[in-house]
C-alpha cells in the first residue's frame, strides 16, 4: 500500500487504559491493530492506482479483442473465398461428369443402333404419270 492509513494510537492507548487494560498491552495492541490496517485496508490513493491499472487493462483487452476480431473476420472472408471455388471447381466437375454421360449415353444409343438396326421397309417411288407428247403445232392456212 501507498501510503500510511491515519490513525491515532495514542487516544487508543487511553482509551483501552481508561478501560482496565494494562497500558503496556494497551501500547501493543496498537501497533498490532495499526500494522494489520495498514496491510489489510486500502486508501483512496491505493484504490485510484487500482482504477487507473484496471482502465489499462480494459484499454489492452479491447484492443486485442479488436485484432482477434480483425483476424478472424480475415480468416471467415479467406475461408469464404476457398468454399466460392471450391462450389465452382465442384459445379465445373459436375457439368463434365454429365456431359460426359450423356454423351456416353448417345454412343451406348448409336451402339444398340448398329448393332440392332430398325427394319428397313422399301417404299416404291409414287408413280410418274403418263403425258403425251404435246401436239406439233398446226400448219398455217
Amino acid at each position: 500500500m501507498s501510503t500510511a492509513i491515519a490513525f491515532d494510537t495514542y487516544a487508543y492507548v487511553r482509551k483501552l487504559r481508561d478501560a482496565g487494560v494494562d497500558e503496556a498491552q494497551a501500547a501493543i495492541q496498537a501497533e498490532a491493530l495499526v500494522a494489520l490496517v495498514e496491510d489489510r485496508l486500502a486508501t483512496k490513493q491505493d484504490m485510484a492506482a487500482l482504477k487507473r491499472d484496471l482502465a489499462d487493462v480494459d484499454a489492452n483487452l479491447r484492443k486485442d479483442l479488436a485484432m482477434v476480431e480483425a483476424n478472424l473476420k480475415r480468416d471467415i472472408k479467406e475461408l469464404d473465398t476457398k468454399m466460392e471455388t471450391r462450389f465452382k471447381e465442384l459445379e465445373l466437375r459436375m457439368v463434365i461428369k454429365t456431359g460426359a454421360m450423356i454423351i456416353g449415353g448417345i454412343g451406348l444409343l448409336f451402339g444398340l443402333m448398329r448393332a440392332w438396326p430398325l427394319p428397313v421397309q422399301y417404299v416404291p417411288p409414287a408413280a410418274q404419270e403418263m403425258r403425251l407428247p404435246t401436239p406439233p403445232p398446226a400448219p398455217a392456212k
